[in-house]
């Protein structure tokens, strides 16, 4: 094989890896997607099992208040006395729900599948981008 230490160079990057490498590369996609299966039945499933009741946030804001069956204050002092309705209370996933979909089981699932997506999606950018900038210095580094 002739050829300038350029081509032999180009050629060895575009060969297919070795097999301990294709084996490494099928595990770890295994493995993401399996863990990209357990999120998704978990927020699509498993979120529907949540407790109603209100977190420690909410349940600290309560303290001192007497609510009414519409959850609204009818006496005391608490933190909840200043609360407004949050900013994006009419987007189409707010209250851990999807607007449209009358199955409150299936809204519920549906949000949090979404849910994770957007949550994955943004990371995966992220992580594209990072690694792109990374790759942009490192030959900058190497003065290549």
């Amino acid at each position: 094989m002739s050829g300038t230490p350029e081509t032999t160079e180009k050629a060895e990057t575009t060969e297919t890896p070795p097999p301990a490498e294709k084996s490494t590369n099928v595990r770890l996609a295994w493995v993401i997607g399996g863990g990209l299966l357990v999120a998704l039945v978990l927020a699509g499933i498993v979120s529907n099992f949540a407790s109603g009741s209100p977190d420690g946030l909410d349940s600290v804001l309560r303290e001192g208040c007497t609510f009414d069956s519409n959850d609204e204050i009818v006496s005391g002092t608490c933190g909840a006395q200043g609360a407004t309705e949050h900013d994006l209370g009419d987007s189409p996933l707010s209250d851990y729900s999807v607007k449209g979909v009358d199955n409150s089981f299936l809204s519920t699932g549906l949000s949090g599948v979404v849910g994770v997506l957007i949550t994955l999606g943004i990371g995966y950018g992220l992580f594209v981008l990072l690694r792109s900038r990374n790759r942009v210095g490192s030959t900058d580094d190497h003065g290549g």
